[in-house]
């Protein structure tokens, strides 16, 4: 079965859960990618935005972007947007619905992302 835009990223939520979906093919592309490369990390960071999307207290590994990727746009609504640290260069990020209890997963690569170097 091949993951697209708009599909959950499996499984589903229990109760309680936030829900975690593709915001485009290429999160999803990512996704399987990391999964096949680093399967326990990016269970962790699932874990992660399934649990604990928001922390408190933000980490290096897990923490809101800065500057113009501190939000993003779904559906002409802006969310603000994490990133969690899956290996030294592999990231995941996600915008953050906290209405609607979802997670969209935004991008997710084993190569680190050249747009947060600055």
């Amino acid at each position: 079965m091949s993951l697209g835009k708009n599909d959950d990223v499996p499984p589903p939520p229990a109760k309680g859960e936030y829900h975690i979906k593709f915001a485009n093919r290429g999160a999803a592309v990512g996704w399987t990618q990391l999964m096949q490369q680093v399967p326990g990390n990016t269970n962790a960071a699932w874990q992660l935005m399934r649990k604990t999307p928001s922390p408190a207290v933000e980490t290096d590994r897990h923490h809101r972007l800065k500057h113009e990727l501190a939000f993003g746009l779904r559906n002409g609504e802006s969310y603000p947007q994490w990133q969690i640290e899956v290996t030294g260069g592999g990231r995941v990020w996600y915008l953050y619905d906290e209405n609607k209890q979802t997670c969209w997963l935004t991008h997710a690569g084993t190569g680190h992302p050249r747009q947060t170097d600055r």
